[in-house]
């Protein structure tokens, strides 16, 4: 097998998915980008989808592809799970939208609550983006502060606030490793709020420490993902972790955990695992089952700033009835069972091909804590650790693992773009296996 190149890949690519290629193209007439999502950005174009069934896609190029996508990350039940459509065929002939709560909205919030530790009461939203909003508002109304402190990497929506120093290089202007600035993700994000905004490192205690301890009288909040995702699959450290809720803690600022993505590790969220419990989560992807959702959470004491006048959240879709339906049953199906078989196969994986790479002395590494959702990627030398953003852009072949994105679907498998995956209930050890096998052979076409 001759040896791989990005312009080769991305011919493949687009002559594999032509009819993809074609829609895109005539959606730019109508469409900005040529559809609404260009985080969806595949190589040249997207990928459109015309079905979904159990762990696989079948694209309007008519391919069928093994989802190692899921929307990123949101079908951890994968496609059409009979649970959830039967909740949504039975529950649409008695009306589809109300300006009334239903009676599904204290289930779910019920599950929810007995699930995470941290959380007494919560708020629905559209999606985890408005709820990573909600979570800002609170935490300002809770404190009597307005300044907000994140982490470089992490990413929570695309609200100007929060859009910033989340997945783009840091760049000239993101300050240094030990006093990092924040920079804009996007055009069109004023001033004021990178003002209001105060940027931490990954992993660095003595650092966090001593920045938040600085602007201890004007920082309302702290929100951060425990594992990294738009900008890199970050880990944070267990005793980082506990020194940041300390700090957070003692300073008399509120600690957000934005559970969006991680919410998928383990029955009681990625919190539970590290067992350290925040003011407030935010959660999202697999609460909806696949519909739009969103929820905040937190203790009675913080949340009750929505209870008591001071602070007004409302949208029109906010607790929507189909939207609650199918994220009941998504998570009454995600029973401790599901979350260890997935967990089990994602570990598989990570062990398997990191293994096989350092065997061979390869700097293709699978990174990542363990759960469903993992990475892969080029990195600098075999065996590098990843620990902070910086660590990512500095050290991420970011060729070579686009090149292993775009062969993963040109053979049959569909990752995220930037080479996270994440896994699904139905795959089985055979999809696993041959995933594997897949990865294995693309990265040795790539060092013939």
């Amino acid at each position: 097998m001759s040896k791989l190149s990005l312009e080769t890949s991305v011919a493949d690519f687009t002559a594999t998915f032509a009819a993809s290629a074609e829609m895109t193209r005539a959606g730019q007439e109508l469409i900005p980008g040529g559809y609404s999502r260009n985080s969806f950005n595949f190589g040249p174009h997207a990928v459109f989808a015309a079905a979904g069934e159990g762990a696989h896609i079948v694209t309007v190029d008519g391919r069928r592809l093994l989802d190692l996508n899921n929307n990123f990350t949101v079908n951890v039940l994968g496609h059409n799970h009979p649970a959830i459509s039967s909740a949504l065929m039975e529950a649409i002939p008695s009306g589809i939208s109300f300006g009334n709560p239903s009676p599904a909205e204290p289930r779910l919030a019920q599950i929810l609550v007995d699930r995470i530790p941290s959380v007494q009461k919560v708020q629905f939203s559209c999606s985890a983006t408005e709820s990573c909003m909600s979570a800002i508002r609170i935490a300002r109304a809770f404190t009597g502060k307005t300044k907000v402190a994140k982490f470089e990497g992490g990413y929570h929506g695309f609200s100007d606030l929060l859009h910033i120093s989340s997945h783009t290089g840091p760049g000239d202007d993101g300050g240094t490793d030990a006093d990092p600035r924040p920079i804009r993700d996007s055009g069109g994000i004023p001033q004021a709020d990178l003002d209001n905004t105060v940027i931490l490192t990954q992993n660095d205690a003595e650092g966090m420490e001593r920045i938040l301890g600085a602007h201890a009288d004007e920082i309302a909040a702290v929100i951060v993902e425990l594992q990294s995702g738009a900008g890199g699959l970050i880990v944070l450290d267990q005793e980082f972790v506990e020194r940041l809720r300390a700090t957070t803690r003692a300073l008399g600022i509120v600690l957000i955990f934005d559970e969006t993505i991680s919410l998928r590790a383990g029955y009681h969220g990625l919190q539970g695992v590290y067992g350290v419990s925040p003011d407030l989560t935010v959660m999202g992807k697999i609460i909806g089952g696949g519909m739009p959702l969103g929820a905040v959470g937190g203790s009675k004491d913080v949340m009750s700033v929505l209870e008591n006048g001071t602070v007004t959240i409302s949208g029109t879709h906010h607790g929507h009835k189909l939207a609650l339906l199918a994220g009941a049953a998504c998570m009454t199906a995600m029973d401790e069972d599901a979350f260890a078989t997935l967990n089990a196969r994602a570990l598989r994986v990570k062990t398997e091909l990191n293994e096989w790479s350092s065997a061979r002395d390869s700097p293709f590494t699978v990174y990542g804590r363990g759960f469903s959702h993992l990475a892969y990627g080029y990195l600098s030398r075999p065996g590098l650790a990843m620990r902070t953003h910086r660590d990512y852009w500095r050290n991420l072949d970011a060729d070579k693992t686009q090149i292993i994105s775009l062969e993963l679907a040109i053979r049959g498998f569909f990752p995220v773009h930037r080479g996270e995956f994440s896994l699904s209930v139905p795959m089985t050890d055979d999809d696993i296996s041959a995933y594997i096998a897949t990865l294995k052979e693309i990265v040795l076409a790539l060092e013939d």
